[in-house]
């Protein structure tokens, strides 16, 4: 593949990210309580997935700083949506959970993300879906291969 076709392929894909996910951001907001952020909504997501986590974890999975994880816990704090929880040894370990409520908002709002992604799952063929996730997954090993790459330099 020669230099001009490599450079439109990625404006294609970049385009295409870019559009994709700000468009698929903006419909799962409208899907999602109206006091809560995609970012908030993921937290509660991944809590609600492993049952318990820290802000350490957080921070890793989301790849972002501390600072910024904490300013999202304390929201969903102050919203009653999760629980704070100190190691009983360890008290600097403070363990997070999703409180009743944040489990029924989470629920809520993932029924109604579930129904917007089914809409446009269903426009696809099996055949399609399959090829997509396969390649959707290829591209995830390639990206946190390279970014493992980049922070073991």
């Amino acid at each position: 593949m020669d230099d001009t076709s490599i450079k439109k392929l990625v404006d294609q894909y970049i385009d295409l990210n870019f559009f994709i996910e700000k468009n698929v951001e903006s419909l799962i907001k409208g899907q999602i309580s109206s006091d809560l952020t995609n970012d908030q909504q993921y937290m509660l997501r991944y809590i609600n997935k492993v049952g318990v986590c820290t802000s350490s974890e957080l921070a890793e999975i989301f790849n972002v700083k501390k600072s910024a994880i904490t300013a999202i816990i304390n929201r969903l704090w102050d919203k009653g949506l999760i629980l704070r929880t100190r190691d009983d040894k360890d008290r600097r370990m403070i363990y997070l959970t999703l409180t009743e409520a944040g489990k029924e908002v989470f629920n809520q709002s993932e029924v109604r993300i579930h129904q917007l992604v089914t809409s446009f799952i269903t426009q696809f063929d099996q055949e399609e879906i399959e090829a997509f996730m396969k390649t959707y997954e290829k591209l995830n090993q390639i990206i946190l291969a390279a970014k493992d790459k980049n922070l073991g330099e």
